[in-house]
C-alpha cells in the first residue's frame, strides 16, 4: 500500500490524468482520543478530539475515477 502525501500551504494535489484541482475521494485511517459526553436520554457528542496518528491511504479524483494518480503540485503563491 502506497500512501499519498498531505498537501502544505505551499503545495495541493493534482489528478495526473484529468488536471482535476478541487475534487478528490479520501480514504484515511487514523488513530484519536475523543471525549464523549452522553446526555441524561444517553445521546452522546464528541467534545474534544486529539489525532494521534492519520495515514492517508488512498485519494481518488472525482472527476475521472482515477485512483491513486495523485500528485503534489505548488499552490499559487504558496512559496510566498
Amino acid at each position: 500500500m502506497t500512501t499519498v502525501p498531505m498537501p502544505t500551504d505551499a503545495t495541493r494535489w493534482r489528478c495526473t490524468l484529468c488536471g482535476n484541482l478541487t475534487r478528490f475521494d479520501v480514504t484515511r485511517s487514523s488513530k484519536a482520543v475523543e471525549y464523549v459526553h452522553l446526555d441524561l436520554a444517553g445521546e452522546p457528542k464528541v467534545e474534544e478530539r486529539e489525532v494521534l496518528s492519520e495515514t492517508i491511504e488512498s485519494v481518488r479524483c472525482r472527476w475521472c475515477n482515477a485512483v491513486d494518480q495523485i500528485e503534489l503540485v505548488d499552490r499559487p503563491g504558496g512559496g510566498s
